[in-house]
């Protein structure tokens, strides 16, 4: 599966953005999707997910209510909305798909995107 994360850039803190992540080289409806992030100096956290079928959705505790994973198994996408945003959530944005054992806090992932920077001024 390949991975390519976008939509990661510039705002300032109480902002809004949403990054998608396109994926391709494999029947994206089977994979289960997710987000994580990873902040300068900082490991890599987990921030939401979502099933392949059913769309079941799973988020970080400290990001529930300001982030919304989704996706469109027919276009091959997921998306991260994030709103209210902070200067801490400045970070590097990966998506990455099938986890062996998908739940909260997944950090084993099969595939990774590149990333996308987030950067929130304050």
């Amino acid at each position: 599966v390949q991975l390519q994360a976008s939509g990661g850039g510039l705002v300032q803190a109480g902002g809004s953005l949403r990054l998608s992540c396109a994926a391709s080289g494999r029947t994206f409806s089977r994979s289960d999707m997710g987000w994580l992030r990873q902040a300068p100096g900082k490991e890599r956290e987990f921030v939401a997910a979502i099933s392949s079928r059913s769309g079941t959705t799973y988020y970080a505790d400290s990001l529930k209510g300001r982030v919304t994973i989704s996706r469109d198994n027919a276009k091959n996408r997921v998306w991260l909305q994030m709103s209210s945003l902070k200067p801490e959530d400045t970070a590097v944005y990966y998506c990455a798909a099938d986890p062996p054992i998908l739940r909260v806090g997944a950090m084993t992932w099969t595939y990774w995107g590149h990333g996308t920077q987030v950067t929130v001024s304050s």
